[in-house]
């Protein structure tokens, strides 16, 4: 599927890859590789968060503007999952309302969101992820989530020398 990452631009064949993290620690606990598109971002959130939703603890689901819509953030009340994505006020009105906002839990999960780009950054830098090396999406999956889990195991001495 050829993408074309802003107006002007030429459009290319590009994957997306889609990481989920747990917020305590930092570890990549879901990823998945998709053919690019507008909706890519938010069908591979819900499909990597389901499995999760149906805890009995709270489970809450960060995320940039780009999540802000209302019928993301009606599928996640819909699976009981707090939508903790930043508000895009740019000319719209946003879909996440006050009930959400007023908690302190909200503003800490945009804070501690952003380290999922950590991992982004270490699988293009140190992984070799800047660059698809296999041609079609199973395979580009398979690379994109073995990245991933071997950003775990990078970060897992760091947490257990915290821990001791």
């Amino acid at each position: 599927m050829l993408y074309r990452k802003g107006r002007g631009k030429e459009a290319k064949l590009a994957f997306m890859g889609h990481a989920l993290m747990e917020n305590r620690h930092g570890l990549i606990v879901g990823a998945v590789a998709t053919h690019a598109s507008g909706h890519a971002e938010r069908l591979a959130a819900r499909g990597l968060i389901e499995p999760h939703a149906d805890r009995s603890q709270k489970v809450t689901l960060a995320g940039d503007k780009g999540f802000d819509t209302q019928e993301f953030v009606a599928e996640l009340r819909e699976i009981n999952v707090t939508p903790h994505v930043a508000q895009h006020t740019n000319g719209r009105r946003s879909a996440i309302d006050g009930r959400t906002t007023r908690h302190a839990g909200y503003a800490i999960s945009l804070r501690i969101r952003k380290r999922i780009e950590e991992a982004f950054g270490w699988a293009k830098t140190v992984a070799g992820l800047r660059k698809a090396r296999h041609r079609g999406l199973p395979k580009v999956d398979w690379q994109f989530t073995l990245a991933m889990a071997a950003y775990n195991l990078v970060r897992l001495p760091k947490l257990l020398v915290a821990a001791a």
